[in-house]
């Protein structure tokens, strides 16, 4: 409890994730999880998102995710996405190829959109794994808050 009480101190004070190294484990109530991705949301209406990392230990990094709008299309060479949906409903589109790709920092490549891809309904409860390389976006209808634990997996 009191690293989780340590990420919401970080959280609320804009300090670095928690980075957890050799015998410590990691508990966030789901009370916590639901508290911090509530303060979230007033920092994701201004740009449609916001995506804290909370934790890291080795090739983990663990974040938190509230859309406030649909995202870019994205495609991760060295990452794995792997997002537990805890609040709202999306599509999901996977697949097919990012419209006017742009290549950033360590392989992220964005693009307006994805074009082409295969489209699936999402919701509470649901997860859900995007290997690396895979183009991938999600698609929110107005008004719609979207809140998702996101595991980035570094692939070796």
């Amino acid at each position: 409890m009191k690293i989780a009480m340590a990420i919401v101190a970080a959280l609320a004070l804009g300090a670095p994730a928690v980075t957890l190294s050799g015998d410590k484990a990691l508990v966030i109530s789901a009370q916590d999880l639901k508290t911090q991705l509530a303060e979230l949301v007033p920092q994701a209406k201004p740009t449609g998102s916001a995506g804290p990392i909370i934790a890291s230990y080795g090739k983990l990094g663990l974040m938190l995710s509230v859309r406030t709008t649909s995202g870019v299309g994205e495609l991760h060479q060295h990452f794995d996405d792997l997002m537990v949906v805890e609040e709202g409903s999306a599509t999901l589109v996977t697949g097919g190829s990012l419209v006017d790709p742009k290549t950033g920092a360590n392989g992220e490549i964005r693009g307006t959109s994805v074009q082409g891809g295969t489209s699936k309904e999402i919701g509470v409860g649901d997860v859900v794994i995007v290997p690396a390389g895979v183009p991938h976006q999600i698609l929110l209808p107005p008004g719609t808050v979207y809140k998702s634990l996101v595991a980035k997996i570094r692939e070796s």
